[in-house]
């Protein structure tokens, strides 16, 4: 279809012992992707037992445009957020300032470079499926973001994060409502980091 080789989840073509990754799959056509399909594949193919299911994810996968100022986005749009969850079941953060990198700069504070945030949360556990950023530094701030997403992070995870001043990162993680205020306390990951609790702890082999 449209000149693309069909794969399964496995990168396996209908031919045995011939696989595909990268653009020619046409899932997500980026330089990292493709490395991830290969390494996974390549896990699979000549690793040990532990890796015979091992295949790349094309879910939430970070996505940057280099531009002037730069574009960032993972996960879902606010419009296919509401089509696939219905529009009763989305929140919509946003923020948008200028940088204090522009802070001395003797123009008007309306004309001074913009950045604008977003995150798209669904469910009653507000579950983060969408983040997008135009401006200073998206480029560089969407990676950390990004594994947030791929650990299920919701809001008050978010909201949990101390954040670093002076950033324009900060502002994902104060966006009101913030902290207790917000309605929903609960968190996405395996050991929740709300209200004070203790770091998760490593598991140790000896």
């Amino acid at each position: 279809d449209g000149g693309y080789i069909d794969v399964n989840e496995y990168s396996e073509t209908n031919l045995e012992g011939v696989y595909a990754v990268g653009d020619v799959c046409g899932n997500v056509e980026l330089t990292p992707m493709a490395i991830a399909a290969g390494r996974r594949l390549a896990d699979r193919l000549f690793g040990p037992p532990a890796f015979q299911n091992a295949k790349v994810s094309y879910d939430n996968v970070p996505t940057v445009i280099f531009s002037h100022p730069p574009i960032g986005t993972i996960g879902l749009t606010e419009q296919e957020a509401i089509e696939k969850y219905g529009p009763a079941n989305i929140k919509v953060y946003r923020s948008k300032f200028s940088n204090l990198y522009y802070g001395p700069w003797k123009v008007d504070s309306d004309e001074k470079p913009k950045t604008a945030m977003k995150l798209v949360c669904a469910g009653t556990n507000e579950l983060v499926v969408g983040l997008h950023v135009i401006g200073m530094g998206a480029d560089e701030m969407l990676q950390g973001f990004g594994i947030a997403l791929k650990m299920g992070a919701t809001k008050a995870d978010f909201d949990s994060c101390v954040a670093i001043h002076p950033t324009a990162a900060e502002e994902f993680v104060t966006m009101f409502p913030w902290g207790l205020g917000s309605e929903n306390q609960v968190s996405g990951a395996k050991v929740s980091p709300l209200n004070g609790n203790a770091a998760p702890e490593p598991v140790l082999g000896v």
